[in-house]
Formats: C-alpha cells, structure tokens, sequence
C-alpha cells in the first residue's frame, strides 16, 4: 500500500500564468488563477502547478558539473509535428540532432527541459 499519491508536480518559474499557458499549449487543460500560483487541469491527465519565484535561474542543459534538476517526458504520436508544435508555443530546442532517437530535448520557456518522445 503506497504511503501517498502524487497530488501535483510544481514548476519554480519568473511567470506563473505564461508557463501554465505554454504547457496548456501543449497537454490541453485549463489555465486557472493567477498571480504567484496558478494550476493547469489536464482532462484525465497529472494536474501540473506554476509558482513564482523571484529570482528564478533556469537549470542548465546540459551540465556535467550541475544538475538539470528534474525533466518531463513528454509521449507524443508525431515527433516532428510535435517540435513544430512546442516551438512556435516559445520552446528552445536543446538536443534535437539525431534524429535516429526517439526522444529529443528542449526546453520550455522558463527554462526547464523536456522531451518528446516516441515511446
């Protein structure tokens, strides 16, 4: 018997309400409050958070001598739609060469990375 359940996955950000937009542009959902705390609804999916924090620095990728804190994958059915997709949404695409993969990384406007992928 698990001890808990994963209520929300929170993201630090320097703009709750335009991160929260831009992965709404990306899983669906709905944007709601605002201010240094606003949440994303996904129908049937993880809830996600936004909270801001002054000061924000975006992790770096990659970075053997610092951590990329955390990153999302992201199960998409067409990778190169897909990255049409995030990037005209404001994404920055971090390791997108090989094409062979079947994941690629970006990162999302705050800076935090991703993936899409093809699994």
């Amino acid at each position: 018997m698990a001890l808990a359940k994963l209520g929300v996955v929170v993201l630090d950000c320097p703009d709750p309400r335009a991160l929260a937009g831009f992965y709404a542009g990306v899983l669906g959902g709905t944007v709601e409050g605002d201010g240094d705390w606003v949440d994303l609804k996904v129908p049937g999916g993880q809830s996600m958070a936004f909270q801001a924090v002054p000061g924000h620095v975006p992790p770096a990728w990659p970075a053997p001598d610092a951590s990329q804190q955390f990153h999302l994958d992201l199960t998409v059915d067409d990778m190169d739609g897909a990255e049409r997709e995030v990037l005209a949404l404001g994404a920055k695409a971090l390791d997108t060469e090989d094409r062979s993969r079947s994941w690629r990384v970006y990162a999302d406007p705050a800076g935090h990375p991703f993936c899409l992928c093809a699994c």
